[in-house]
């Protein structure tokens, strides 16, 4: 088990030298806590509350510093449901989510799903960088 761990660890330590960023403690652990179990929809907030169920001492600013670090070297895409509530997701494919009102719960929809057209011209010096669409359902 240790060596299955120690692999683990290995890998995430090339995860994040390929993306750029230094594999500190703390980006070891947190990066532990988000990819071991696969694709997922994480808060800030609720990456917080796993590190401190499993004895990892992070202050929240630094779970949204890492997260942030993350999405900006591309390991992690940021899905803004609305104003006050954003998730971090592990699938950095192309593809859109199902938002569940009633349990605040993201659900991935596969990339060639949803077909978007008539998108407007950028403005001039920029470019469409990518399109989010999160289909908002509830219970029936």
């Amino acid at each position: 088990m240790a060596e299955k761990a120690a692999h683990a660890s290995a890998d995430l330590c090339q995860r994040l030298r390929a993306a750029a960023l230094r594999p500190t403690r703390q980006r070891l652990v947190l990066a532990e806590l988000l990819f071991a179990r696969g694709h997922r929809h994480v808060t800030a907030e609720a990456l917080h509350a796993e590190a401190t169920r499993a004895g990892i001492g992070v202050s929240l600013a630094t779970v949204y510093n890492t997260l942030h670090q993350f999405t900006a070297a591309g390991i992690l895409r940021q899905v803004a449901v609305d104003a006050t509530r954003t998730y971090f997701d592990t699938n950095v494919d192309a593809h859109q989510h199902f938002y569940v009102e009633d349990s605040s719960m993201l659900i991935d929809i596969p990339g060639d799903s949803i077909a978007v057209s008539g998108l407007p011209q950028p403005p001039k010096g920029t470019r469409i960088d990518r399109v989010d669409v999160v289909v908002r359902i509830s219970k029936a």
